[in-house]
């Protein structure tokens, strides 16, 4: 059993020919980035963060969002842990670093 570790990478270039786990990986952090209501024919895909709310609850809240979400849309992908990390500068730009431990299941790809 591999785990993996995927943070949300804003601005990377896709590689529309990765195939295998690479897609997967590539799958996961494309998920991370994008926000909800972003498709027009797919709203719910995508991520809803936590708008101006550093607490503790809205990190939870999130960090359970990050695991349905994966495990829904990537079926191959079985969610490890979800780690948050904000500091100064996040809070005030309304971002959220994320960083997701996954497993894939070999046999599903």
């Amino acid at each position: 059993m591999t785990v993996y570790q995927i943070s949300s990478s804003e601005g990377t270039t896709i590689d529309y020919g990765a195939t295998g786990v690479a897609a997967i990986l590539q799958s996961i952090s494309f998920l991370l980035d994008t926000l909800v209501d972003s498709y027009p024919m797919h709203r719910e895909f995508g991520m809803d963060p936590p708008i101006d709310d550093p607490s503790e609850l809205a990190k939870n809240e999130w960090s359970a969002q990050v695991i349905e979400k994966l495990e829904r849309n990537i079926p191959e992908v079985s969610v490890q842990e979800v780690l948050v990390d904000q500091d100064e500068s996040d809070l005030l730009n309304g971002r959220i670093r994320t960083t997701v431990k996954v497993v894939i299941e070999i046999d599903t790809i």
